[in-house]
């Protein structure tokens, strides 16, 4: 029973710039666009033993909130089973401006550092 994570999502003025900074360093290759956000991560893509990196377009990122998150997938059950079994845990929802209508749940730890659960189970590796 547990989550992994799979993705750590930076807020940043370029992504661009970013992306091929980490790629360098990480030796990660560009997996995939949405808008002006970009994900890297290792060449065998996303889900395995290393995270990707998203490097999310803000042009002034929130001065009150932290400019790096994790997002979290389960790894044996169904995203509301894991859901519950994290609020159970202490997590609790967040609001950062979402919708409503994302695929993933917006949640705190126990000391307020937000993070995603996302839909996708993963293997526990």
């Amino acid at each position: 029973m547990a989550s992994r994570i799979s993705e750590l999502v930076l807020e940043c003025r370029d992504p661009e710039l970013l992306a091929r900074f980490w790629c360098e360093v990480l030796d990660f290759v560009e997996l995939d666009r949405d808008g002006e956000d970009i994900e890297i991560g290792p060449r065998q893509g996303f889900g395995g033993a290393q995270p990707t990196l998203v490097l999310s377009k803000q042009e002034r990122p929130q001065p009150d909130r932290t400019r790096l998150h994790i997002d979290v997938n389960a790894t044996d059950r169904d995203q509301d089973a894991e859901l519950e079994r994290l609020l159970e845990l202490g997590a609790r929802p967040a609001d950062v401006g979402q919708t409503g209508e994302e695929p993933w749940h917006v949640l705190a730890d126990p000391e307020g550092n937000v993070f995603c659960l996302l839909r996708r189970r993963l293997d526990p590796l």
